[in-house]
């Protein structure tokens, strides 16, 4: 059988398992990335190990979230984690660098290489031909240190992209088209690869933003050839003998297969709050509007700026719009300004804000209450801008620019102007001043002990679950709850992000105010239990959604189904993740429902089912143990710090 470019990354990295989909499979990991926001859990984890020095091609920490210094906490973190990267031998990008997926397609991403990253849209850098998978920060630590990447074989998922995009129709409405068909659960369990002949016209910046998108999707990657297109992008960057020509062989096959008329598509936008809520924009057009958000990781190419700024020159801004624009990156910055598109901006009316992450995870550019939002981010849960009744729509910058000039939703078909015709330049080459290389690849005897700030707590210990549970059911959740739901982004939440203590105080903020309390109520009864519905845990990589309930007494979660990264994070955290095995069961359950379970240790270690029982009831409820055989290894051990301990 000949072999799709998925299943030749794959295979050149395996260490354990086979391509057969569902099966373990333990894959060699090449280059890692972290950010700020997840990076100091990476840090104090690889010190809790005892690591001496990394052991990955390339790690690099970025610093790129949590960028706002009204007090201490923030540049507390981001001198932490310059020392460490020092002590451990990373790469450190320093703040005002811009958003780590860019910055490292630019820099580090090479085809044929894999990738991991402690931040869900590391899965951007597949636009290189390369494997680039999101996980929690303790995988990644893992992975640092030496250990494979563990994963369930995923399925492959064909997507042939044909003929030409129209006028005003751009990348992001070719990822919106496949949320449209799909929904956000669309991908899961899947790899996403894309092939055919639409290939040839969309830029290596077009494919990041279709990759970038893969995780609202629930994909585990987004793969994209390492053609010409790869190749001269590289070049331009003084990257060319890094290159390497990938691509399936001719006459492979997918698991599924879907094709995609790029002809045939029109502006699309995703109404709040879901990236799969997606519609035509000409079916909302007319909606008034109070804010057009240009950037983040989902847009961060020189062209998606520019052709902003080739439309708002045509008009004037109304000055009840607020245009913010969001640089992804300094060398973006620079070339917006030696081309001239900055100045127009600036002269339009538009708010220029620092190179980084910023308001797509809800630091600074909040909306006003409970009006609409246009942003070219990649997601819009509820509150993630860091305004609590949000309504955020995702959108092309065509659209956003469009609608920013008429002050309601409209249609960029409906512009009276050319189509602008953008010329991007080479990326810039880089500086070792601004991205610091390792020191030498050894432990400086100056930062042997990083110290760090008062907001800078240990890891929380963690102890293997008991043998025997009887828990209260302190909340019943629905479909599709996802990680900012869980635990809150935004410029409130996101400073105490290496403070566990401190930050589990926010856990369920905006689903349920009571949580925190009933749940600290229930840790001298042994804790509590969580119920879900489908796709628990979807959206960011954050394993501070799974380490902070732990921490105030979640010992198990019950679902109808997991995103995958998140699923993870309840296992390398010691809490159970359990699946039900009939889903009408989960009505049975409600809030303050006691139930018990037995005999637990024997079923992590030999059994794919356990059984609840409901107290003041005869009524059992089967579950399922959807374990590898290292995942019923880490719950066994307490935890993925005292596992890696064992292991030495």
């Amino acid at each position: 059988m000949k072999p799709n470019l998925t299943q030749k990354l794959i295979e050149s990295h395996l260490q354990n398992g086979s391509i057969k989909v569902g099966e373990n499979i333990a894959l060699k990991v090449d280059q890692t990335l972290c950010q700020d926001a997840t990076g100091t859990l990476v840090m104090l984890t690889l010190d809790a190990i005892k690591l001496n020095k990394v052991k990955t091609e390339i790690s690099v920490q970025y610093i790129d979230h949590n960028l706002i210094q009204e007090d201490h906490k923030n540049p507390d973190d981001h001198a932490f984690l310059n020392y460490s990267a020092e002590r451990f031998g990373l790469w450190f990008s320093r703040p005002g660098n811009g958003i780590s997926h860019p910055l490292h397609m630019q820099y580090f991403a090479r085809p044929g290489k894999s990738l991991i990253g402690s931040d869900s849209h590391t899965c951007a850098n597949g636009c290189m031909g390369m494997l680039a998978i999101g996980t929690g920060g303790a995988d990644v630590a893992m992975a640092i240190a030496g250990h494979p990447l563990h994963l369930v074989m995923p399925e492959i998922w064909g997507v042939e992209l044909r003929n030409d995009l129209p006028k005003w129709v751009s990348a992001k409405d070719i990822i919106l088209e496949l949320l449209r068909r799909h929904g956000v659960e669309g991908g899961v369990g899947r790899i996403i690869e894309y092939h055919g002949e639409g290939l040839k016209n969309l830029s290596i910046w077009d494919r990041h933003v279709i990759a970038n998108m893969g995780a609202e999707l629930g994909a585990t990657a987004s793969v994209f050839p390492a053609d010409d297109c790869v190749k001269a992008f590289m070049l331009s960057a003084g990257r060319g003998d890094e290159w390497l020509e990938l691509k399936a062989d001719p006459g492979c096959s997918y698991d599924h297969n879907e094709v995609i008329n790029l002809a045939e598509l029109e502006p699309l936008i995703a109404k709040p709050s879901s990236p799969g809520n997606v519609v035509t924009v000409a079916s909302v057009e007319g909606e008034s509007i109070q804010q057009a958000y240009i950037g983040s990781s989902a847009n961060p190419g020189f062209r998606d700026y520019t052709i902003v700024a080739e439309i708002v020159k045509t008009g004037e801004i109304p000055t009840d719009i607020s245009l913010d624009i969001n640089p992804s990156s300094r060398d973006i910055l620079k070339q917006l300004t030696v081309q001239g598109s900055l100045a127009q901006l600036i002269e339009s009316g538009a708010r220029i804000h620092q190179a980084g992450c910023n308001g797509c995870i809800g630091m600074g550019q909040a909306p006003a209450t409970a009006v609409n939002s246009l942003r070219t981010t990649p997601r819009n849960f509820p509150g993630r801008s860091g305004t609590a009744d949000d309504r955020v729509w995702l959108c092309s910058p065509e659209t956003a620019a469009a609608s920013a000039l008429n002050g309601k939703i409209t249609d960029p078909r409906r512009l009276t102007i050319n189509y602008p015709n953008i010329q991007v330049p080479a990326p810039g080459k880089r500086e070792d001043s601004l991205i610091r290389p390792p020191l030498n690849n050894t432990i400086p005897v100056l930062v042997e002990r990083v110290e760090h700030g008062p907001n800078i707590a240990p890891l929380p210990s963690t102890t293997a679950i008991a043998d025997s549970l009887q828990l209260p059911i302190l909340l019943h959740l629905g479909n599709d709850v996802s990680t900012d739901e869980i635990l809150p982004a935004g410029a409130e939440v996101l400073p105490f992000r290496s403070n566990i203590p401190k930050i589990s105080e926010f856990v369920f903020k905006n689903l349920n105010h009571n949580y925190v309390e009933s749940a600290k109520n229930n840790l001298q009864q042994g804790g509590h239990v969580i119920i879900a519905g489908q796709n628990y845990g979807q959206g960011s990589s954050r394993e501070h959604a799974a380490l902070a309930p732990a921490y105030l007494g979640l010992k198990v979660v019950i679902a109808a189904s997991f995103a995958r990264i998140h699923f993870q994070n309840l296992v390398n955290f010691g809490v159970l993740p359990l699946v039900f095995k009939r889903k009408t069961d989960k009505t049975k359950l409600g809030t303050n429902t006691k139930i018990g379970l037995d005999n637990i240790h024997n079923a992590i270690a030999n059994s794919d089912e356990i059984a609840l029982s409901i107290f003041d009831s005869e009524e059992t409820i089967p579950l399922e143990l959807r374990l590898s055989a290292r995942q019923r290894e880490i719950l066994l051990a307490g935890g993925i710090i005292p596992w890696a301990k064992k292991q030495g």
